[in-house]
């Protein structure tokens, strides 16, 4: 998959790239480097150990992060960290595993059902859509649709992804992507509008790429 593909080629010329936290380029700029792996936990790009307890747990911090978050329109790192934060003055690049934008939890309620993303608080957020998710057999991801101006698709972690699983069906065999997902009580089509194959997900992908988001604080 394209996205895929160019973060993976990211990821090897990182480990190649001379960069310093915390570095000036310009009077009174400051440039920091991230990565969001795919549970969606934020972390220093050099840290040597990344997991819990080395990644960013502050909610008031990670919303304010995640809120600024959008494709590197600068002239610095663009094929090295796709994506960017601008935070006043500090120019925060980040990489990721896979998407900047990983779904952790699905907050159900009377009026409306959410999907939170980026371990912040509840407000990170867009409707539950089950019927949009879409589940790739070859890695077992899954995906649900993610505010436009991130790309328009979110990864859901792995925990959840394990969680929403059993409530897929596959009636054209394992080795395919699930025609149908279970969700209370409800028999939902898998997928249809997020994407069917990869040629819809590239064609996402491109699209992300080749955008020029604004930065928007407000929610989809």
């Amino acid at each position: 998959m394209l996205l895929r593909k160019l973060i993976s080629a990211s990821i090897q010329t990182v480990r190649r790239l001379a960069y310093v936290q915390g570095q000036s380029p310009a009077p009174k700029i400051r440039e920091y480097f991230y990565y969001i792996d795919h549970e969606g936990m934020l972390f220093l790009d050099d840290a040597r150990i990344k997991n819990f307890t080395s990644c960013f747990k502050e909610k008031q911090f990670l919303e304010f992060f995640f809120k600024r978050l959008k494709l590197n329109d600068t002239d610095r790192y663009q094929d090295e960290f796709p994506f960017l934060s601008v935070c006043g003055r500090e120019r925060n690049f980040i990489r990721c595993d896979d998407l900047p934008i990983v779904f952790t939890h699905i907050i159900q309620n009377d009026n409306e059902d959410r999907i939170a993303y980026a371990h912040a608080s509840d407000k990170m957020s867009v409707p539950w859509q089950p019927d949009r998710i879409c589940m790739f057999p070859d890695t077992g991801r899954v995906y649900h649709p993610a505010p436009e101006r991130y790309g328009s698709i979110g990864l859901i972690r792995s925990k959840l992804a394990i969680e929403l699983s059993s409530s897929f069906t596959f009636q054209n065999g394992e080795d395919r992507p699930p025609t149908r997902f279970r969700w209370k009580g409800e028999r939902l089509p898998a997928g249809p509008g997020l994407v069917e194959g990869d040629v819809h997900r590239e064609a996402s992908a491109k699209r992300l790429l080749t955008a020029t988001p604004k930065c928007d604080t407000t929610g989809l």
